[in-house]
């Protein structure tokens, strides 16, 4: 929707797609994270996920993180380096021409098939 303008994009972050519960020393879940709901972050649930979310905006899409090891570590927030000194977005990450085009395509399915899939899951499924 978004990638014929130069002054605004979408790009999904998915640094938390495959994140597991931190565990703590005795392998049990790390409350340190959690609020005392047990549901919503702590300060420090909040800072892993502020610093996921900032590296994943500087990596290119294609090769974003989707997890978040939860080590409290400072060292792994990245910084814009010289040759990028930008947020990645799908454009200047290199997929796809930057001038999308608008003219109709054939579809790769014929229409029958979708027709004939269709009915055969209707019958598939009423046995």
């Amino acid at each position: 929707r978004y990638e014929q303008r130069e002054d605004f994009a979408v790009v999904i972050q998915p640094f938390f797609r495959n994140t597991l519960l931190p565990l703590d020393s005795t392998g049990k879940p790390d409350m340190s994270f959690f609020a005392a709901d047990c549901f919503h972050f702590s300060v420090r649930g909040y800072a892993e996920m502020a610093m996921a979310l900032w590296n994943n905006m500087l990596e290119p899409v294609g090769e974003k993180q989707t997890y978040n090891n939860f080590t409290h570590d400072r060292s792994k927030l990245r910084c814009p380096n010289p040759e990028k000194p930008f947020l990645s977005t799908r454009r200047n990450s290199g997929f796809g021409n930057s001038e999308p085009s608008l003219e109709k395509r054939e579809s790769s399915v014929p229409y029958w098939a979708v027709i004939v899939t269709a009915v055969a899951g209707v019958l598939v499924g009423s046995l």
